[in-house]
């Protein structure tokens, strides 16, 4: 196998060449890593090297159903046993770890041969990745503009071909953003479906969830199989899928109703690529037999924004606080930006923490009510073509004066700056369509049917009720079928 036929194939195009003898897992990772030594030099996107372990799986002969295939997990929240967790963080440089996350554990399982950790920004703490540790990831379709985050380092090493699908998880959208910004697949399952642990609990409250970043939707399905089951850990048990979703995506969805929107009072007006992505896709859904309308959005996205980033504060204030009484890590560890918020969050204070998660539920309530009339809520993925690198850096004077705020305790002062406007504006202002699905808990997906004039992806999100992550999936796995993209690499493809 050459390389260019390494990259044709997704995981579960390797994993049955594998299983019919037709190539061995060592000749798929020296493949893996030929195209890394290629690409990672532009794009940043592995920072941590697991050479030794994955040599002794694929000499061990791995067994599951992606036996064989190399595979990359992200350096936040997947940890792997002997080796650090940094999650893009200086203060977390000097720690290996002694066990692996269950996640971590049920990829290696399913055969999947983990041959590196990508980069993420500090903490998974913004949708863009680009930390002061590891520095910028870059976007294989275009090396200048980013492939968003967190899970931005295993989107960007997914669409340039180093492996067909990455380790993910997703906060507010670190799944969906990166996949819609390099044309992949992302699905951000249900809350409860797919195991934390034992590391920790279910990070900010359960918003965050793991997942994958694949360039098909069988891949994403397979995947998912692997990694959902009881997690006897758990504070909860969430209902088991009675059927794979392997076998579910065989089957295509019954005709179906999609509301669809674009507009954001984050935004103000759509942009024209996000006014064209609805309205190209929504054609599409109609040649399919869907009944598809445009509607005003069901919740207020600005208001859902300071939901969202009040209780973002408040968990990243006791993470920092914690990680310091771990490691000993003084501010110097930590970014100006995540001190910023740190900060803020601290201002903040429990009540206004717990009256934000109060007001969870009125979005779930709402959303609950319009899955009444419609089956899926469908939105751009991002709001624009993917920004550029640097495009958010904070302005050296800021973050000096980010960190003598932090020093002094002064939430209260930053508050009456604007930061917290200024930050719904900058930083969710180019993704407001991602953080529903994790405050409410259920599925979203973002597909790539859709490039900007450009040629570059933008991605399309179904949101989905409670539970209907299987039925996303077929939803997904009918566009593909009828708008296939598999073949569609960036230019860094050469």
């Amino acid at each position: 196998m050459n390389l260019d036929e390494y990259m044709s194939h997704d995981a579960t195009g390797l994993a049955a060449l594998v299983a019919a003898g037709e190539v061995t897992p060592a000749e798929l990772l020296e493949l893996a890593r030929r195209r890394m030594r290629q690409v990672n030099p532009t794009l940043n996107a592995v920072v941590i090297d697991t050479g030794e372990n994955a040599d002794i799986q694929v000499h061990g002969r791995p067994t599951g159903p992606f036996a064989g295939v190399p595979f990359l997990i992200k350096d936040l929240s997947q940890e792997y046993r002997g080796y650090p967790t940094t999650c893009g963080s200086r203060a977390l440089t000097g720690l290996r770890e002694t066990e692996n996350a269950l996640v971590t554990d049920r990829f290696l399982e399913a055969g999947l041969v983990i041959m590196g950790k990508t980069n993420t920004p500090e903490l998974g703490a913004k949708g863009i990745t680009e930390s002061d540790l590891w520095g910028p990831c870059r976007n294989p379709w275009d090396p200048t503009r980013t492939p968003g985050g967190s899970s931005g380092g295993s989107a960007a090493a997914v669409a340039a071909g180093i492996v067909p699908a990455a380790g993910a998880n997703d906060g507010g959208g670190s799944i969906r953003i990166p996949a819609a910004t390099t044309g992949l697949v992302g699905l951000k399952p249900s809350r409860g479906l797919a195991p934390y642990g034992p590391q920790t609990g279910e990070p900010m409250f359960g918003m965050a969830v793991q997942g994958t970043v694949t360039r098909t939707v069988r891949d994403s399905a397979g995947l998912l199989d692997a990694i959902v089951g009881p997690n006897p850990l758990a504070d909860y048990q969430v209902a088991q899928p009675e059927q794979k979703f392997t076998e579910l995506i065989s089957r295509r969805p019954r005709q179906l109703r999609i509301g669809y929107s674009a507009q954001s009072a984050i935004r103000g007006e759509p942009t024209a690529v996000a006014a064209d992505a609805m309205e190209s896709t929504a054609g599409l859904l109609t040649d399919l037999g869907h009944q598809v309308d445009e509607i005003a959005p069901p919740y207020d996205d600005k208001a859902l924004a300071e939901t969202f980033l009040t209780i973002w504060f408040a968990q990243l204030a006791a993470q920092v606080d914690e990680i310091k009484e771990r490691t000993g890590a003084g501010d110097g560890d930590f970014e100006a930006d995540t001190l910023a918020m740190v900060e803020i969050g601290r201002a903040n204070g429990a009540v206004k923490a717990l009256r934000a998660l109060e007001k969870i539920t009125t979005y779930t309530q709402a959303m609950a009510e319009y899955y009444r009339s419609y089956d899926y809520f469908m939105t751009p993925t991002l709001a624009e073509a993917p920004i550029l690198v640097g495009a958010l850096d904070t302005a050296r004077p800021l973050q000096v004066g980010a960190r003598l705020a932090h020093r002094l305790h002064g939430g209260k002062a930053l508050l009456k700056t604007g930061l917290v406007d200024q930050m719904i504006e900058e930083n969710l202002g180019w993704v407001p369509y991602t953080q529903l699905a994790n405050l409410t808990g259920r599925p979203a997906i973002s597909v790539p049917v859709y490039w900007t004039p450009e040629g570059l992806p933008l991605g399309v999100q179904f949101n989905g009720p409670l539970g209907s992550d299987g039925a996303l999936l077929q939803l997904a796995a009918q566009l593909e079928e009828a708008a296939p993209w598999i073949q569609r690499f960036p230019a860094q493809k050469a």
